[in-house]
């Protein structure tokens, strides 16, 4: 029984520490009870920069490395504010991709869910009226990308930011390099000039520089890591292989590393799907996501990677910049990053928030001169992943007779595009009975 108790006692005072890390940073209790419910033990080295000068209502430039804890750098700071000056619209936070911002909006309800904080998210892909509707209610946070949030400023009646008294510009970088440049002058200029920005960057491009001095007053610079670099717990690898047996050596890899949850990055949208299909002929559970997936399909993907339904999921760089899928164990650079700084966001969704994770690249014959730039980037040289060539070799005939069926998928998801009205899986599910298709493919070519 006394043991009991003071186990009970042990479990206490950890949970009363877990706060204390947070108050220590001067965040309310209501706020650090949230925390401790995300399961955020301690800050992170951006949250410990960056919470007390976002408390004391300066405006930040914070520059850490992917997969550090930047949402809740921001975030935090944004509900403290409106904890003590409740008002509507309050805070809007601009991202590049359609994902994140669908991330940093659970962030912000997880976070808030206790004093009722609401978000709306207003990305490309979804339905103009049904984003109308939900900004007609005025949430508390507005999340969006430039494009869509321009179209809205533009053609809703009602709807604009003036009361707006936090501006966050995350993955500024990227947003930047996306060509947004033009519509985030516009939102500048339609916004108040009193008020707090925060401007959150894996690097710090010339164009994030000219960015800070338009946009930030006076800031103050939170920098965790000033050169380019990977985590500490990421084991990294290259394997060096002719172009033409790139298949058999990623599904060699697969097999060697079973059991693991892994996304694989492809260059192009259509050597995602082409991928895509090739494994689950194979029997690998893999998903697709790309820009080509319309928004439905490509929350339904991201959904049952996360859910653990799917082992693999294949990507284009769209799920490269802070999407947080803790459960990641290998990143597979399938096509290497034309961009060297790539590279850092791609493994970086693995070892995230102290775990530990495995990258492979693939190094073809046409692509020594893009790793050599990645290894002076980061500093590093990369050992080589051990591959046995023999065993790769064996996987050859299988290989190929799925990428044959792989090329007929293909052209049969091409034709039902260019046919209206009907519905295209992009989640390349019907893959599966594949040999009954192949016939009625055939058939189809002889008879043009």
């Amino acid at each position: 029984m006394l043991w009991a108790e003071c186990g009970i006692q042990s479990l206490l005072l950890i949970e009363r520490l877990t706060l204390v890390c947070f108050v220590f940073q001067g965040v309310t209790e209501v706020l650090c009870e949230a925390c401790e419910q995300l399961g955020w033990k301690e800050p992170t080295k951006i949250q410990k920069e960056a919470l007390p000068v976002g408390l004391e209502g300066r405006d930040i430039i914070g520059l850490a490395e992917t997969g550090s804890g930047k949402t809740g750098a921001f975030a935090i700071p944004i509900l403290q504010a409106l904890l003590e000056n409740p008002q509507r619209l309050f805070a809007l936070v601009l991202t590049p991709t359609r994902e994140l911002a669908f991330q940093i909006s659970e962030q912000f309800e997880a976070l808030g869910s206790s004093i009722g904080v609401k978000s709306a998210v207003i990305v490309g892909g979804i339905d103009m009226m049904s984003q109308s509707l939900a900004l007609a209610k005025k949430p508390h946070i507005v999340i969006a990308t430039p494009g869509r949030l321009i179209d809205h400023l533009e053609n809703t009646k009602g709807f604009n930011l003036r009361a707006i008294k936090y501006l966050v510009m995350d993955e500024a970088d990227r947003i930047l390099n996306m060509d947004f440049e033009t519509e985030v002058d516009k939102i500048l200029k339609v916004i108040p000039r009193d008020r707090k920005t925060y401007l959150f960057s894996a690097t710090m491009t010339k164009k994030v520089q000219k960015l800070q001095r338009v946009a930030l007053k006076d800031p103050v610079k939170c920098a965790v890591s000033t050169k380019y670099q990977t985590v500490e717990k990421l084991q990294q690898y290259y394997v060096f292989i002719p172009s033409k047996f790139k298949d058999c050596y990623l599904v060699y890899i697969l097999n060697e590393l079973a059991g693991n949850s892994f996304i694989i990055f492809c260059s192009t949208c259509n050597n995602t799907q082409r991928t895509a299909l090739l494994l689950r002929n194979l029997g690998f559970t893999a998903i697709p996501l790309h820009g080509q997936m319309n928004q439905h399909k490509r929350l339904g993907a991201l959904n049952k990677f996360k859910a653990k339904n799917r082992s693999i999921l294949l990507a284009t760089d769209v799920a490269s910049r802070g999407l947080d899928i803790p459960h990641v164990d290998v990143v597979i650079n399938f096509d290497i990053p034309t961009h060297s700084k790539d590279y850092i966001h791609r493994v970086g969704r693995t070892a995230r928030a102290g775990r530990s994770g495995k990258s492979v690249t693939f190094v073809t014959q046409y692509d020594v001169e893009l790793f050599q730039r990645i290894e002076h980037l980061i500093g590093k040289k990369l050992p080589a992943f051990q591959t046995e060539e023999d065993e790769v070799m064996v996987l050859a005939e299988r290989v190929t007779e799925a990428q044959r069926f792989a090329r007929m998928q293909l052209r049969e998801l091409g034709d039902k595009r260019k046919r209206p009205h009907e519905e295209v899986e992009d989640d390349s599910e019907q893959s599966l009975g594949i040999r009954n298709k192949v016939s009625g493919g055939r058939m189809r070519r002889k008879g043009r």
